[in-house]
């Protein structure tokens, strides 16, 4: 991986106990450039190879490998294994999660330069890897160390802020889409899954950064929050919330589809982003 644009301008973002082959198929299908493995995988990467040997062109991303729990040399063991297979199409995501799920999280700048000697010693090049970030010095050090940043669960405004910390390196936000009938119904769907990440101190300082006050995150969200992090609710709606991304300085978008049939929602979605579907 050496060029940011064979991300494609969309991707989609799905925790890798959700994913299989069939799905990986299905995204690769409809046009989407890029698969984001989130949910911290394992350090052996066994998914990402499955998701890999099922498709044939799609790039598949870790988002993100969690430093704390996978091992740096096992990981770029990994790394090289199924990058030997499928070259050029596996870009390796890391971060260092936040301080809620890991206790013994300290000083996660200088682990994550740790982490980054290491895969530099095992041959794990910077243009073949990409950092979480959301605070500047982390954004920094993506730009100095690895291909660019992947945020997750921001804002365009945080975004914009992002593109200029990051200069010319890959900006890859993820951002939530929610499809339904109406949009209450669709806020409703959004809510439920992000109850769990408003409880959790980095991403809410983080939006309360970039414009969220401490009211918006009362009874799961407000509407104007919920509508900032999780597009909704047509396709073309939608599909018009992730642009702004992109118009807020993002190479690429990230998308993760909530609800019960995520493929049908990325099926609704592709026309409206103007995805072409793949044909052999």
């Amino acid at each position: 991986m050496t060029d940011k644009a064979e991300f494609g301008f969309y991707g989609v973002w799905r925790p890798a106990a959700r994913l299989d082959g069939a799905f990986a198929q299905g995204v690769e299908q409809l046009g989407y450039g890029t698969l984001w493995v989130g949910g911290s995988p394992a350090q052996d990467l066994v998914i990402v190879e499955e998701l890999l040997d099922a498709t044939t062109s799609i790039i598949v991303a870790t988002g993100i490998v969690n430093i704390w729990q996978a091992d740096a040399e096992s990981v770029a063991r990994a790394f090289h294994r199924i990058e030997d297979a499928h070259p050029g199409r596996l870009v390796l995501g890391i971060g260092s999660g936040h301080r809620e799920a890991t206790p013994h999280r300290e000083k996660p700048l200088a682990a994550l330069n740790a982490y980054l000697d290491v895969l530099d010693a095992e041959g794990v090049r910077p243009d073949q890897r990409v950092l979480a970030a959301l605070g500047d010095r982390t954004l920094a050090l993506a730009a100095e160390r690895t291909l660019g940043a992947h945020p997750y669960l921001t804002v365009p405004a945080h975004t914009a802020h992002a593109r200029e910390v990051l200069g010319d390196a890959l900006l890859a936000p993820e951002m939530k889409v929610a499809l339904a009938d109406s949009a209450e119904a669709a806020r409703a769907t959004a809510r439920a899954y992000l109850e769990r990440y408003f409880r959790l101190s980095n991403y809410v300082d983080a939006l309360k950064r970039f414009g969220a006050r401490d009211e918006d995150f009362a009874d799961g969200g407000s509407d104007e929050l919920i509508d900032a992090v999780a597009a909704n609710p047509d396709p073309e709606a939608a599909a018009a919330a992730l642009r702004t991304h992109l118009g807020a300085g993002a190479d690429h978008v990230a998308l993760q589809p909530l609800g019960d049939d995520p493929l049908g929602s990325l099926e609704r979605l592709a026309p409206a982003l103007g995805l072409e579907p793949l044909r052999h």
